[in-house]
């Protein structure tokens, strides 16, 4: 199979969608892989790395497009990507197709596209590629929040997220108990900060019980407890998914007024269009703003900020289902990896996904499972 991967133009996007150990792999088992060049180098891959491990290096997008059947890639397609789609090919990214313009879904619609989204691809009732991403976002919230507290910060609250011995730490509410609520936990926790998880599901709460042996606090979720958490909160996160739809809004304006002055909310559910009324997508060179006096961070990518790392997880996440399509083909790759299908967006000039199909008025045709006869 002929596989492309090209530079990734979303503003501020560093990651690549496979490392040149991914791409090395695929060479060795007889594929092609096609590599913009300057592809890696936001996460500190050269090209001659790429080179060596097999890749031809390729001088424009629209080159890595053009001559590939699959394209490898991180963030969600622009405009000028969708456009450069060939027929019949298949993309294989983070696609928030939920939350994106209808126009890039119905390009994928009229070329026949095989979309498969990254974030909903499942294994055993798991999300594993988003997991990786989830993990690092967790960690990130705690690190960026940790940054934003201090008084060097505008109107920063000025606290040690820690505290030190006679005086308290801070105290980090999060809501959500799933990879990105129990990641932030567990970094909080490591800082010393006194931590809160709030969720609706009392067997994830029992979990976070279990993983931190009571150690942190779990409440159930609703309208009182939120707002109560978010009246203690000196850190927010936001963390609530609900897979391939929009998040809802579970903080509201009015428990934002009520937060503390300085507080840092961070809405990890922005790239589903955030779990906080308040929240507005902000950018790695400018992830913060103000309202109400509490400072919000909203950069939907953050996983970009540790590009290195982000790219080789994803590697190591998806390599695996890239080698089975390359191997076997579409149609034997869906029937031997159920869980993949479950991450088809559009296929054979059909939208498949029922969230997609309902936010743009689009027609369903449900995906099936391929023939291989």
């Amino acid at each position: 199979m002929r596989i492309g991967i090209p530079k990734e133009t979303l503003h501020e996007e560093k990651r690549v969608a496979l490392s040149p150990g991914g791409v090395n792999s695929l060479t060795r088992a007889g594929h092609t892989v096609y590599l913009e060049t300057a592809a890696g180098e936001s996460s500190h891959f050269t090209d001659e790395e790429y080179i060596t491990a097999g890749a031809k290096i390729v001088y424009s997008a629209e080159e890595a497009f053009k001559r590939s059947e699959l394209i490898a890639k991180v963030a969600t397609l622009t405009n000028e990507e969708a456009e450069m789609l060939q027929d019949n090919q298949i993309i294989f990214s983070f696609l928030h197709l939920a939350v994106g313009k209808k126009n890039v879904i119905e390009n994928l619609i009229k070329k026949k596209i095989t979309a498969i989204a990254l974030e909903l691809i499942e294994r055993d009732t798991r999300l594993p590629i988003l997991h990786i991403m989830s993990e690092i976002a967790g960690q990130l919230a705690i690190q960026e929040a940790e940054r934003y507290l201090e008084s060097t910060v505008k109107d920063g609250r000025g606290i040690l997220l820690g505290g030190i011995t006679g005086v308290a730490p801070a105290t980090v509410v999060i809501i959500g108990a799933g990879v990105v609520g129990i990641s932030a936990a567990r970094a909080a926790m490591g800082r010393g900060a006194q931590v809160i998880v709030i969720d609706h599901d009392l067997h994830r709460l029992r979990n976070v019980d279990t993983i931190f042996n009571k150690r942190v606090a779990t409440v159930m979720a609703n309208p009182y407890t939120i707002a109560r958490g978010a009246k203690l909160a000196d850190v927010l996160i936001g963390a609530i998914l609900i897979k391939g739809e929009k998040a809802p809004h579970i903080v509201t304006d009015e428990m934002v007024k009520q937060m503390k002055k300085g507080a840092v909310i961070i809405d990890v559910s922005i790239d589903q269009g955030g779990c906080i009324e308040t929240s507005r997508i902000t950018t790695i060179s400018d992830p913060v703003y103000r309202m109400h006096d509490v400072i919000h961070y909203c950069v939907p990518n953050m996983p970009a900020i540790v590009s290195r790392t982000a790219s080789n997880g994803l590697n190591n996440a998806s390599i695996g289902y890239v080698m089975n399509i390359a191997n076997n083909g579409l149609s034997n790759a869906m029937n031997t990896e159920e869980g993949l299908s479950k991450g088809v967006c559009t296929y054979n000039g059909y939208c498949c996904n029922e969230t997609i199909a309902e936010t743009f008025g689009l027609k369903l045709r449900p995906f099936r499972i391929f023939s291989t006869n």
